[in-house]
């Protein structure tokens, strides 16, 4: 078993070469890919514009993302997955013959272990959710049978297109081997394909997302609290990481399980309290929110505001602070979007309306 997973091993590092080595003007363009299949772009830029356009799908959006992550640490820390950037320097599958030599990038060192892959796991759901919300809005327009078919064929070259380039793009940056990317892009249209049979997170109480995130956060503590007392170190791939980045400085902490895990349960708990919050009653669910120009308002002033938040960093030389702001910075998020944004945007426009009478 361990040769053939050398074999495999051996096989996705040869492509990371032919890529880096036959595409490497494609640099730009994978690094590109790279950043925006990052769930951080779903949660501060999709989210906020599906959220104030069709509610429904900014809600499923933050789910499937947020459990669909959830589920890849689990996964993660069960299948103990190599990385190329540090399995082809510490492996003796290649005995006296040369090691090949692949090239790191800043985003390379992440910490975590490999399969299946978080960036195409991630992607593969969010399109998923955005692709079938888009084809419902298509059934319900007035197009002949042939238009229909063309917009149904043109979404899903898009949805492979974009699944296609951030796999080979966590290739190219030798983050992934190809069976983890290959893994990832399923497990994610799995998590998709199964909430949309779940409607009960269209409505959920606050007690809901409260009680979810308990549970997410105590299976992990719990699991990883578990094989720690039986020997297994879950957090095995963080020193390897440190180990084999050629550069100190591109192994970041957020790049960590429990970073991960921290900052997506903050996203699920935060969008609890937004939804369940007297704000959003009075803006997104009165009369005003069925208006277009509060809508896009909304989309403008969150997009504005979440960048400016989002650039600020929880410092990392202390851990357990760092890991406490980001919880609370994931939960603003949310927060601010769907509650606090619309709240303000509402009151503006309602203050504009006396003025003109």
């Amino acid at each position: 078993m361990e040769t053939g997973m050398d074999f495999i091993h051996s096989s996705g590092v040869q492509m990371t070469r032919y890529l880096q080595e036959n595409h490497q003007g494609s640099q730009g363009w994978f690094l590109f890919i790279s950043f925006a299949a990052d769930l951080r772009n779903t949660f501060f830029i999709l989210f906020p514009i599906w959220f104030h356009l069709c509610e429904a799908v900014g809600v499923e959006l933050i789910w499937v993302a947020v459990i669909g992550d959830w589920l890849n640490l689990v996964f993660k820390w069960i299948l103990f997955g190599q990385r190329p950037y540090w399995w082809v320097r510490e492996t003796g599958y290649y005995g006296n013959a040369s090691i090949p030599v692949i090239q790191q990038f800043p985003v390379t060192c992440e910490t975590g272990p490999g399969s299946p892959s978080g960036h195409a796991m991630g992607s593969a759901g969010v399109c998923y959710v955005m692709v079938m919300a888009l084809l419902s809005t298509l059934r319900r327009r007035r197009r002949s049978p042939f238009q229909q078919q063309c917009l149904r064929g043109a979404l899903w070259m898009s949805f492979w297109g974009v699944q296609v380039s951030v796999s080979l793009s966590r290739i190219f940056l030798a983050a992934h081997f190809p069976h983890q990317v290959l893994t990832g892009v399923v497990s994610g249209m799995a998590v998709a394909a199964a909430f949309r049979h779940i409607p009960s997170i269209y409505n959920a109480s606050l007690r809901r997302y409260l009680g979810t995130t308990l549970f997410l956060f105590s299976f992990a503590l719990g699991f990883y609290l578990l094989l720690k007392a039986l020997g297994v170190d879950l957090l095995w791939s963080l020193e390897k990481a440190k180990r084999w980045c050629d550069r100190p400085e591109w192994v970041h902490i957020d790049t960590t399980p429990f970073a991960g895990l921290l900052r997506n349960l903050g996203i699920l708990s935060g969008l609890g309290l937004a939804l369940n919050s007297q704000m959003y009653l009075e803006s997104c669910k009165g009369k005003m929110g069925q208006q277009l120009p509060f809508r896009l308002s909304c989309i403008a002033a969150s997009l504005l505001v979440l960048h400016l938040f989002d650039s600020f960093k929880p410092p990392t030389k202390v851990e357990l602070l760092f890991y406490v702001l980001s919880f609370c910075k994931s939960v603003a998020v949310p927060v601010a979007a769907a509650g606090l944004i619309p709240y303000c945007v509402a009151r503006l426009i309602r203050r504009q309306e006396e003025k003109v009478l």
